[in-house]
């Protein structure tokens, strides 16, 4: 790790192959994320989500609505901990804050990739992601 290199954002940055394996703890929280959008985006969900009575207090009607609000949040604030950036829930799509070259760049993952083999500058996102090798 380059220590020459300070990020307000991210306290972690990650080799290639630390990326590589921490994929099926993230791949985990990616199925527990989409699952509970899944449950909030159904149609029993949305209809509970439009029935929150903010002017009581704002609580979910519904314990699968309020069990799958819990389970996401949760999921995306284990991925924040340690500091892998969630970029699209549905597409599974995440960023692992690196240095490359002595620049903060971010290795590049999609849900059924079999490995980290992309990588992007922080201003390039998914469009400009480039191979590793």
């Amino acid at each position: 790790m380059d220590e020459a290199v300070e990020s307000p954002q991210h306290t972690r940055r990650y080799t290639v192959e630390q990326a590589n394996a921490a994929l099926p703890w993230v791949s985990e929280r990616l199925v527990r994320i989409r699952d509970a959008l899944g449950e909030l985006l159904s149609p029993e969900g949305t209809t509970a989500l439009e029935l929150i009575d903010t002017d009581r207090g704002g609580s979910y009607p519904g314990r699968a609505v309020a069990a799958a609000t819990i389970t996401l949040l949760a999921a995306v604030s284990e991925l924040h901990a340690v500091d892998v950036v969630l970029r699209d829930a549905a597409g599974g799509l995440v960023d692992f804050p690196s240095i490359r070259d002595g620049e903060e760049v971010y290795l590049c993952w999609r849900a059924g990739e079999d490995r980290v083999a992309w990588w992007h500058k922080p201003d390039a996102g998914f469009a400009g992601r480039q191979p590793l090798a």
